[in-house]
């Protein structure tokens, strides 16, 4: 224990030397008792003892938690499965400041079987413990809806609320209703369904429900035989449609091989603020479950953590009993008795890929959700995370952004984009043709357009962005920085680079590139500022090329000189036209034999190319 930290007294100290070698949960307590943190391990002394050793990489959050441990607690457990769902349980039920918030808290819907003679079926958001069987839950209604309206299709059994007790039933006390009429419902209400014959009903109803349909399936074809042998035909006939409808069922939920079956697949995906874990219950290739629970980080816990915490929530939530997970890795914690699967090709690699992107596209609808709910503060999140990872003096809510474009020197043009609120500004854009560069020397073009956008706003008396970014390394910054000292100005805005090679961002006095995570915000904004300036600026070196080419070729024609071309130019204002333009309209202007020329010379170009 050498390299604890020495800020910790010796009372923590000895209690972390002294915790057992054994799987089980640790809770870190602040000095005023409060749970602060839990967490689980395979080596209870092991895993506590790693955040007290001096780690300059840990996170900043990691270390003002350790720095507010006064106390630890240990449970010790026999697996590693209990340690799993015991964190869990505790998590949710002193909801730590440190922990990964679950942000999966609303009432899902479930299907009710109750407990009682001739028991109903109906959906429900309250669990009773009454003995009443319980199927869920749902994270789609559409889904659990269509499930029933099939169930309803299949079987006949009551909706009514009625007392069905062998008593009332024998007193006479009830009628049938217009449901036993029509033929949704056998008549229990009178005797005439006996209760054994609506328990062996509601026994399909629940095959159905798990998902086990194949194993209904091949009941009512016995059944279908039995009545066609025995020449009941029409009976016979009914359950023949029983067996169409639920097989269309099955074939619109498989989605691969039916041999899958009753496996749970778990993936992960995480950004900066979030994690998110898709659960998929599959039973005979069919997906009966599908949910997505969302995770607030709170000290940047890694993919297999929150796969791990996932796992823990879901499959008690969902009752799974599965035999087999499949997972995009294997995690640290094992399940008793449970098979991991990493798949790397086939049907079950399908199904993880179709995990992921269920909880990729749960990420974006969460995301456009709040966005829609209040734009605003989506966008301060944004500016104030930028703000953050480059150490900006202020919220950058003004960017510019600077690429130049050139053909071996020739043409050279650099474009300026402006991002408002992280937003583009397309009429703010504006375009630059190099004056002083004849050579292809980049940092020079930087520096004479950095220095004339910002030599315009300093006379003209108007605001400079908080933030100045231009497309390139430190060559590219240093030519930026020069321009902008020049105007006396470089201590008034911040200004960065960044390289195409690694991403890299550098920032002036700062030899040490800064790398932020590729999944961060901030990059995102970054990368869309430089690919919007590439774009708006090779968009503009495009054109000047074509008329730069073709008005240094046309004097070069035989027979065509420079009045020639001024002639066209006045007559018909652009290269572009004169390209386009037809014997007639070129005869007009220049002629029929100087038009007969320049139509063979487009036409040979335009076959060139």
């Amino acid at each position: 224990m050498s390299g604890l930290n020495t800020s910790h007294n010796h009372e923590i100290k000895s209690k972390v030397q002294s915790l057992p070698a054994k799987t089980g949960v640790y809770q870190f307590l602040d000095a005023a008792g409060k749970i602060i943190y839990v967490g689980k391990a395979k080596n209870l002394r092991a895993r506590v003892s790693s955040y007290f050793r001096i780690d300059s990489k840990r996170s900043g959050k990691l270390y003002v938690m350790v720095k507010k441990i006064a106390d630890i607690e240990t449970i010790v457990v026999e697996s590693e499965l209990d340690a799993l769902l015991l964190e869990n349980n505790l998590i949710k039920k002193y909801q730590p400041r440190y922990n990964v918030m679950l942000k999966d808290d609303k009432t899902f819907p479930w299907i009710c079987i109750k407990n009682e003679p001739f028991p109903r079926i109906f959906p429900t958001r309250n669990v009773v413990k009454d003995g009443s069987k319980y199927y869920g839950p749902y994270a789609s209604v559409r889904m659990m809806n269509s499930l029933l309206e099939l169930v309803r299709q299949l079987f006949q059994y009551r909706t009514c609320r009625l007392q069905l007790t062998p008593e009332n039933i024998k007193a006479g006390k009830f009628k049938v209703c217009l449901e036993y009429h029509i033929g949704n419902c056998k008549g229990p209400c009178e005797g005439k369904q006996t209760e054994e014959d609506y328990n062996n009903t509601l026994k399909q109803v629940e095959e159905i429900i798990k998902g086990n349909l194949s194993l209904v399936v091949k009941q009512l074809k016995t059944l279908m035989r039995e009545y066609s042998e025995a020449m009941e035909f029409e009976k016979a006939q009914a359950v023949k449609e029983k067996i169409d409808l639920l097989e269309h069922y099955q074939s619109r939920s498989t989605v691969v091989n039916p041999r899958i079956d009753n496996v749970d697949v778990f993936s992960v995906i995480s950004d900066e603020k979030n994690g998110y874990v898709n659960f998929l219950k599959v039973v005979n290739g069919a997906i009966v479950h599908s949910h997505t629970m969302e995770l607030n980080k709170k000290l940047d816990e890694t993919d297999g953590e929150l796969l791990e915490l996932g796992i823990g929530e879901l499959r008690p939530k969902f009752q799974s009993n599965s035999k087999e997970i499949i997972v995009p890795f294997k995690p640290e914690f094992d399940i008793p008795d449970v098979k991991t699967t990493v798949p790397k090709k086939g049907d079950k690699k399908e199904l993880l890929e179709l995990s992921e992107r269920n909880a990729k596209y749960f990420r974006l609808e969460t995301k456009k959700r709040k966005e829609l709910v209040d734009p605003k503060r989506h966008t301060q999140r944004i500016l104030k995370n930028i703000k953050s990872d480059l150490n900006l003096p202020e919220l950058p809510e003004y960017i510019e952004c600077f690429d130049n474009s050139n053909t071996f020197g020739k043409f050279p043009v650099a474009a300026m984009v402006v991002f408002r609120d992280t937003k583009p500004s397309k009429k703010e854009y504006r375009l630059f043709n190099i004056r002083s560069v004849d050579t292809p020397d980049d940092y020079a073009s930087m520096e004479e357009v950095v220095y004339r956008r910002y030599k315009r706003l300093v006379e003209e008396n108007r605001p400079l962005p908080q933030l100045i970014v231009v497309d390139g390394g430190k060559g590219q910054l240093s030519a930026a920085a020069k321009a902008l000292k020049k105007l006396n100005i470089l201590q008034q805005v911040s200004l960065i680079g960044i390289a195409k090679r690694l991403e890299e961002i550098y920032r002036v006095g700062d030899s040490v590139p800064l790398f932020l995570d590729k999944k961060s915000e901030t990059l995102r904004v970054i990368q869309h500022l430089r690919d919007e300036a590439h774009r708006f600026g090779i968009t503009h070196h495009r054109k000047r090329r074509e008329k730069g080419t073709l008005m240094s070729e046309l004097p070069e024609i035989k027979g065509i000189g420079e009045k020639t071309v001024e002639m066209l130019l006045k007559h018909f204002k652009s290269v572009k036209r004169i390209k386009e333009a037809g014997f007639e309209d070129l005869e007009k202007v220049v002629g029929k034999s100087k038009a007969a020329i320049l139509r063979q010379y487009m036409e040979q170009k335009n076959r060139n190319e």
